[in-house]
């Protein structure tokens, strides 16, 4: 027998006062009300739940056993939706988060230390990957990746100025073998390349001139998935590496890494937070994007 939730409550409510009156003040609905609702639960349960007279109410054997077991029910109810209303208003809850792992200032501690300081119910949960997946398929409330690779039904919110891609060497290693005049020169070098994993092709050098896009098919010595091990055989004269400037910089300013074949290589869109809609946004994710956003 399917019952009506709404009476039940208003029984409930009835049993807790036993006064019509204060639990139609309480319910916001008139007294006539409250006795039309309660009838319709007897009738429908063909028992007699309250004894009514003018001054008091009292719960019948079957009133009190109905009210032993509906009351916590009702509570726990309620106290799930009011559970459920202030993750609409209060950020909180866990933020699930799939990052590229060339995205230097999103995965800079600092952004990270300040926004878990300023939201400390919330909770972080990030994936650090460069592979292409459908982010609601997975589960992630939102991913941050370069915008040319980016659905174009998704919301992206740009959390990086202008990026570059550079090639870079170490000085002795340029000293030894010489610095490449064009991008055509790299496959007579020693060449330290990245790959997504394990079986794919390394990633193809890009440049550009006049505005014509070209690649470069190095062929290198070295090949990895691990941008760490790039830069520390770089830095050790290993070869010519090549990626994102925002990752070689420290190395840069130290000295111990020098660009190459800088105007082959223009600057292009950056990297964006990004996520399903704008509709009904949560507030763990409002804050993210209110914390990174440029």
């Amino acid at each position: 027998m399917m019952t009506d939730k709404n009476a039940l409550e208003v029984f409930v409510i009835v049993a807790q006062t036993r006064n019509f009156r204060l639990a139609a003040e309480q319910l916001g609905v008139t007294r006539p009300a409250i006795s039309q609702t309660l009838r319709r639960l007897e009738d429908r349960l063909n028992l007699t739940l309250m004894q009514r007279t003018t001054r008091s109410v009292q719960l019948t054997e079957a009133g009190q056993r109905l009210y032993n077991e509906v009351a916590p029910a009702i509570n726990q109810l309620n106290r799930a939706v009011t559970d459920i209303a202030e993750l609409a208003a209060v950020p909180r809850g866990q933020l699930r988060l799939a990052i590229s792992s060339i995205a230097e200032r999103m995965l800079s501690g600092e952004l990270l230390a300040s926004f878990i300081r300023a939201y400390p119910q919330i909770e972080l949960d990030i994936t650090v990957t460069d592979e292409e997946f459908d982010i609601v398929e997975q589960g992630y409330d939102a991913g941050v990746r370069l915008g040319e690779v980016i659905a174009q039904d998704m919301i992206a919110v740009p959390v990086s100025r202008a990026q570059r891609q550079v090639a870079v060497a170490s000085p002795a290693y340029l000293a030894r073998q010489g610095t490449p005049q064009h991008p055509h020169e790299l496959i007579q070098h020693c060449c330290i390349g990245w790959r997504k994993g394990p079986g794919l092709s390394p990633y193809r050098w890009e440049f550009a001139e006049q505005g014509r896009e070209f690649e470069v098919a190095v062929n290198p010595q070295l090949t990895t998935n691990d941008m760490g091990v790039m830069i520390r055989t770089a830095c050790a004269g290993g070869g010519i590496s090549f990626g994102m400037e925002e990752t070689f910089q420290p190395y840069i300013a130290r000295g111990e890494l020098v660009t190459l074949l800088d105007d082959w290589l223009p600057a292009f869109a950056g990297f964006y937070l990004y996520f399903p809609s704008r509709k009904n946004l949560a507030p763990k994710l409002r804050a993210l994007i209110d914390h990174v956003k440029l």
